[in-house]
Formats: structure tokens, sequence, C-alpha cells
């Protein structure tokens, strides 16, 4: 049986935190990018590999998948992208990919769920039917995020705006994403038919991060509830098409409602470790803000 893993989005956030976590442990990585150009940091780590993955082109994706034993599917947060998945499943049993594991979203199994669980159920749904052995992981929210969202106005006027009011969230690190995943992926068969709810260890509302941020930063930085009809105001004039836009104003909502509140201990289960905290996030990454 071939060693190689494929970790396809490798340079995104979760994407490339998992093939250096792969690369850590010694595995034989192949990162599947969208432009090579993009993946020339993976490239220098030990054992890891790039392909080139493009959707119009099927045969890119043949070749990306020849000889791999696991493969890591990550599809973008684009309106087509259950057609990614499908496509991704399919180019794995055409090549005899032994195991499959998804990266997915906490609450995928909620009904009916919002749009972004809708999309993520109907790929693992697809997965499961196709037969291959599998995996799903379903991260909460990446602390990322807020490296990624949220840091221009944390510099410049020393708030972040979300349309969340009190609602609490379990913020995971993705290096904690990063290695579950390597850990699955190394580990297959202990792991098949699992879905595995992946959280930190806190679940922060708006203000209890932004007091973490103050006392990490050593400056007053303050959270600001938004209105829904406001963010939506907001994201149409920064061209995001509707579909997101909706999407995400779904995501304020179920934060509002309490739903992404609750905890899991499946981290320290899974890697014997615990999640990192969002202060030992904010310590890694001050240099953003």
């Amino acid at each position: 049986m071939s060693k190689i893993i494929l970790v396809t989005g490798a340079t995104g956030t979760v994407g490339s935190a998992t093939v250096k976590a792969l690369s850590a442990l010694g595995a034989n990585v192949r990162a599947g990018v969208h432009s090579l150009i993009k993946g020339d940091n993976l490239k220098r780590l030990p054992g890891v590999d790039l392909t080139e993955i493009n959707f119009s082109r099927p045969e890119s994706l043949a070749v990306a998948f020849t000889g791999v034993g696991t493969a890591f599917l990550i599809t973008p947060f684009a309106q087509d992208q259950v057609e990614m998945a499908q496509q991704l499943v399919d180019a794995a049993k055409a090549a005899g990919v032994k195991h499959v594991v998804r990266l997915s979203v906490i609450g995928a199994d909620a009904e009916p769920g919002i749009q972004i669980g809708r999309w993520h159920r109907q790929a693992e749904e697809y997965l499961k039917s196709s037969g291959l052995p599998s995996t799903m992981l379903r991260p909460s929210g990446f602390m990322q995020n807020f490296t990624n969202q949220y840091a221009p106005t944390i510099k410049e006027n020393n708030v972040f705006y979300q349309p969340n009011g009190e609602g609490r969230a379990g913020y995971i690190d993705v290096r904690d994403i990063g290695a579950v995943a390597a850990h699955v992926l190394m580990n297959p068969s202990e792991h098949t038919g699992m879905a595995y709810t992946l959280t930190g260890p806190q679940a922060l509302s708006g203000n209890e991060v932004a007091e973490i941020f103050t006392r990490v930063l050593g400056r007053p930085i303050n959270y600001m509830d938004v209105p829904e009809d406001t963010a939506r105001t907001a994201m149409q004039q920064q061209g995001l098409p509707e579909w997101m836009t909706e999407s995400l104003l779904e995501l304020g909502a179920i934060t509002r409602a309490g739903y992404t509140s609750g905890l899991t201990s499946t981290v320290k289960e899974l890697i014997g470790k615990e999640p990192y905290t969002f202060e030992e996030f904010l310590e890694a990454h001050k240099h953003c803000f």
C-alpha cells in the first residue's frame, strides 16, 4: 500500500497546518495547491511535494491522486463547493485511495441546519455513499479568522465588529485541527466511520475575546456587536456575493441564539494534549495586531 498522503487545499489555513503537522511526523506528503507559486513555502518542508489541482481540469485531479494511500479533502468556501467535493471523492475512488478524511464543519449533522452546514452535509453524504472508508472532522470557528478578518480594525481602531450579540463560540486554533488531521491520516484504520466534532477549550463571547486581546496586547480592545442589517450592508459594500453574505449572517444568527457554545474534549482524546487557549493563540500571533 502506498504511503503518500494527499492534502488538498494545502495552502489554506487548515491545509497548511496539516501539511506542517504531517511533515513533522515524517510523513510523505503531497500538497495539492491551486497555484504552485503560492505553495512554495510548503515545498521547503521535509517530505513535502507539490501538485497542482485545478477543478476545471479533471486530469490534474487524476495526477494528484496517483499513488495516494490516504487523502485529506478540503474544499474552498465557494458556491460550488459540493460539486468540488464530489469531484475529489470520484478522483480518490478512481485512484484506489484506501481512506479519505474530510474537513467538514461543526453542526453538519444538524437538521435542518444552516446553509454552510447543509453544503458540508451533502458532501459528507456523497463521500459515505462512495463506499470509501472515511472519517469526518467537524471543527468549530477558527481562532485564525481573527488574524484573517479582524486584524485591520484591531490594528487601526482597537475594535472588532461581529453580528454575534452575547453569543459564545468554542473557537479552535487550526494548529489543533492540523494535529488531529495528521494523527487520523497516519492511523486511518483506527478512525474509520468516525465523525469528530472539534472545539477549543473555552466558549467565548465577543466581550470575553476583547478582554483577552486587551490583556495580551496591553491596550484596550473593544468588541462591537453589529445589527444584522448593518452587517449585511457592510458585506454588500465590500462586494461579497449574496450567497456568501447570507450564509455568514446565518452563522451570526446561530451564534446569537447560543448554538455555537458547545464544547468537546475530542482534541485531547485524539492527540493527548489540551487544545490551545485563545490566549495562547494570541501570544503566537501578537505581531498581526
